[in-house]
């Protein structure tokens, strides 16, 4: 069919006393043009008719992936790729007796093709990702690095072939003479290489996901894994700024991660007061008696008399010296309310470690250390109760006749004035 219309072209041409040779030539450009235009034709309707049509159809199935292939542009450069294979499949042949014209035609559409099939394929493997990342092992198993270095590898071969289609020759002789410069490329992608090692490492080995909690100090990371690829971890502190860390590093340096905090049921608190050792002292009688006052120790302290007075007795404790047989001391009752309030708190785990101890005294008092953990993880609610329960520990410390250790400031050491009047 084409023939025929060469012909008739040519026939035209020559009616108007233009040569074989040139209405020839002529002739091979006005079907050439006349198939590029047939070529931009078929690309309009596709894209204005069946994309379209693609597009409403996505939009109707209940199913995501369909519109995640539309939102990465597939069926797009899927249809950029449809005119150029009909114009390879005949346009050369079209202009083989202009000379030099078929080679650049078969070239650039060659170039031109594998171009937007490595499109079409980049566009494959974002949708992908994208459609893993709907599915709840995405968070345990990120595949962002993997894809990645398979866009690599295709870049690398693309970049063979293309090179390959410009100098006319098999892309075997390149990648054999690609062994000799290997140590050049390893060079040049070496942070690749090791981004590779790197994500494969914490992959395989469950040690970050993104939204995992980790502290960096080297790279001042505090905060939030965002995104893991195949060179870097984005993590956003907790002031909103970005630290960007090498994959590698998180191999190769030591790092801290929260998630088992977040997995667990509860986020430790663990905080200590100092009281003053010249408070500290055994109770009175009448100590005991106020003490009891208070509802949340008073069996403690009748239970803990009860065993006392038999120990002493049994071991003919004479009580008149204060310091003999065992007695109870306004500390340690303190510690049990402690232990006892720390019990019935709505907001703490008791299925966790729940602890009120002493630490080693120092120059600045005997430490009484809080060791529980809050049911509710989320930062500012956990900031919210672990200040509410020390506020009422510094506050409820008076009422055993106990004092807080605090450095003295300016206004302790200021002389008292006189009253002159």
């Amino acid at each position: 069919m084409i023939e025929k219309y060469s012909d008739l072209i040519i026939s035209w041409l020559t009616s108007m006393s233009i040569s074989e040779v040139t209405a020839l030539k002529l002739s091979n450009l006005i079907i050439f043009g006349s198939l590029v235009l047939l070529g931009v034709i078929i690309y309009l309707i596709l894209k204005y008719i069946v994309l379209t049509v693609i597009k409403a159809f996505a939009k109707k199935t209940a199913s995501q992936w369909d519109d995640i292939l539309v939102e990465n542009r597939f069926f797009q450069r899927i249809i950029l790729l449809i005119p150029a294979m009909i114009i390879y499949k005949v346009g050369p042949d079209i202009v083989k007796d202009i000379s030099g014209l078929s080679r650049l035609v078969q070239v650039t559409l060659q170039v031109y093709i594998v171009s937007v099939l490595t499109s079409i394929i980049n566009a494959f493997l974002n949708s992908a990702h994208d459609i893993y990342q709907q599915y709840d092992i995405s968070k345990v198993k990120p595949i962002k690095g993997y894809i990645q270095v398979v866009k690599i590898i295709i870049y690398i071969i693309v970049g063979v072939l293309v090179l390959s289609i410009l100098i006319g020759t098999s892309p075997w002789p390149i990648l054999t003479g690609m062994g000799a410069i290997s140590a050049i490329l390893l060079l040049i992608f070496k942070d690749s290489i090791l981004g590779l090692v790197g994500s494969v490492q914490l992959s395989a080995l469950d040690m970050v996901r993104p939204g995992d909690w980790i502290e960096m100090p080297k790279y001042d990371a505090d905060g939030s894994v965002i995104d893991m690829n195949l060179t870097t971890v984005k993590v956003r502190n907790w002031d909103m700024s970005i630290t960007t860390i090498p994959t590698y590093a998180l191999i190769s340096e030591s790092f801290r991660n929260w998630r088992g905090m977040t997995e667990s049921g509860g986020r430790r608190i663990k905080r200590s007061i100092l009281v003053n050792m010249n408070s500290v002292k055994f109770c009175t009688p009448e100590m005991l008696e106020r003490f009891r006052k208070i509802h949340l120790i008073k069996d403690y302290i009748d239970n803990k008399e009860e065993e006392l007075l038999e120990y002493n007795t049994a071991n003919n404790i004479d009580s008149t010296v204060i310091v003999n047989g065992r007695r109870q001391t306004n500390i340690g009752v303190f510690r049990a309310y402690l232990k006892e309030y720390l019990m019935n708190h709505p907001l703490l785990n008791k299925d966790m470690t729940l602890m009120v101890r002493q630490l080693h005294p120092n120059e600045k008092g005997v430490p009484m250390e809080i060791y529980v953990f809050s049911a509710d993880r989320a930062w500012v609610n956990y900031e919210q109760l672990q200040s509410d329960i020390f506020d009422h520990i510094l506050a409820s410390v008076s009422q055993f006749d106990l004092e807080i250790f605090q450095v003295p400031a300016g206004m302790d050491f200021r002389k008292p004035t006189l009253d002159t009047k």
